[in-house]
C-alpha cells in the first residue's frame, strides 16, 4: 500500500508538470524497489528557475527512493549539469564572442535531456565522498582547493578581504576586513542572494565587468561558513570582476570566478569541512619551498 501510494504521487505529479520518466528497477541493499531511472524533461529550464525544478525533483522523487535524495547526489550523479551551469560564466560566454546581459534567461537544463536517478550504491559512494570532503583556503598564497581525503580535487583563483578596517552600514559598526582564518564547516546557501554594498547597505540589480559592460548580476549560491564556531558572514561567493582574483579585494568574504563558484557549491554541501588559514611558506610547482607576501602584516 505504501509503495502504491508512493506511485501515486509520482504520476499524478508527473502528469500535472508534463515530466516523463522512464521506468526500470533499481536495488536497494535491504530490498528492491521500482522506481524511475531517468527523468526526461520535455521543457527548457532557465536559470531564473533552475533551483525550483530541481527543488520539486528532490520532493517528488525522495518520497520513494530507498535513500535520502538531495540536490547535491542528484547533480553530482549527473556531472553534465555542473558542467552547463559553469557555462553560464559571463567571461567564457565572451570568449566565445557572446554577449550575455541576463544570465537568468539562459538556458541550463535544455528540453530533451535526461537526469539519472542515482541507485542506492551510487547514493552511498557519493554521501561517502561528501562525507571525506575538505575546503582549503590559504589567504596569503590566493587559492580554494578542494580535497577528497589527501587527494586534490580542483584548485582555484580566489579574491580575499583587504587590509583595513571601515565602517559598514550593512553591519552597522567598524569592520575588520581581513578575512577570517579557523577551521568549521559549511553551513548554508543564499541560492537567490541579494547583492548590496556592504559600505552603504544598498541593493544593486547590475554589475559594470572588467570589459567596462554593464550587466544584471547573475544568479549563483553564495556559501555562507562558519569558523571557529562563529559566523562571521564570510562567503565563498563569485564576483562579476575576475580581474580581482589574486587580490586582497574583498570585504573580507572569498571571491571566486563564476564558473568556480557552481563547481565548489555542488563539491560542498552543507557540513562539509572548511579550513581558513594564513601560511607564507608553501611548495611551488617544482616542490621548491616558496615565502609568499605577508598581506596582512602578521609576521
Amino acid at each position: 500500500m505504501k509503495l502504491f501510494k508512493a506511485f501515486l504521487i509520482v504520476f499524478t505529479w508527473l502528469l500535472s508538470n508534463s515530466l516523463l520518466a522512464q521506468n526500470t528497477k533499481v536495488y536497494s541493499r535491504d530490498k528492491e524497489q521500482i522506481y524511475p531511472e531517468y527523468i526526461q524533461v520535455d521543457r527548457n529550464i532557465l536559470v531564473e528557475s533552475y533551483f525550483q525544478f530541481m527543488d520539486s525533483l528532490v520532493t517528488v522523487y525522495d518520497s520513494i527512493t530507498a535513500y535520502t535524495l538531495t540536490e547535491h547526489l542528484l547533480v553530482r550523479n549527473n556531472p553534465w549539469i555542473i558542467d552547463t551551469l559553469q557555462n553560464t560564466d559571463y567571461y567564457r560566454m565572451k570568449a566565445r564572442d557572446s554577449f550575455v546581459y541576463n544570465q537568468k534567461k539562459m538556458i541550463v537544463i535544455p528540453k530533451g535531456n535526461r537526469i539519472r536517478l542515482p541507485d542506492s550504491h551510487t547514493a552511498d559512494s557519493l554521501q561517502n565522498v561528501f562525507n571525506h570532503t575538505q575546503i582549503d583556503i590559504n589567504i596569503p598564497e590566493f587559492k580554494l582547493r578542494i580535497f577528497h581525503d589527501a587527494v586534490k580535487m580542483y584548485e582555484f583563483p580566489i579574491r580575499v578581504g583587504r587590509n583595513e578596517k571601515k565602517f559598514l552600514e550593512m553591519s552597522g559598526r567598524e569592520e575588520d576586513l581581513r578575512t577570517k582564518t579557523g577551521t568549521g564547516s559549511i553551513v548554508g546557501y543564499n541560492k537567490d542572494p541579494r547583492y548590496a554594498n556592504p559600505a552603504n547597505n544598498h541593493d544593486y540589480t547590475v554589475t559594470r565587468r572588467d570589459d567596462k559592460k554593464i550587466t544584471l548580476v547573475p544568479q549563483i549560491p553564495f556559501i555562507e561558513t562558519e569558523l571557529n564556531g562563529i559566523r562571521y558572514g564570510q562567503m565563498i561567493h563569485p564576483t562579476t570582476n575576475p580581474e580581482t582574483l589574486g587580490k586582497a579585494y574583498s570585504n573580507g568574504c572569498i571571491g571566486t570566478k563564476e564558473a568556480d563558484a557552481w563547481v565548489i557549491y555542488y563539491y560542498a554541501p552543507i557540513n562539509t569541512k572548511v579550513t581558513i588559514r594564513y601560511d607564507l611558506r608553501v611548495l611551488n610547482e617544482n616542490g621548491d619551498i616558496e615565502i609568499l607576501k605577508d598581506i596582512y602584516g602578521y609576521q
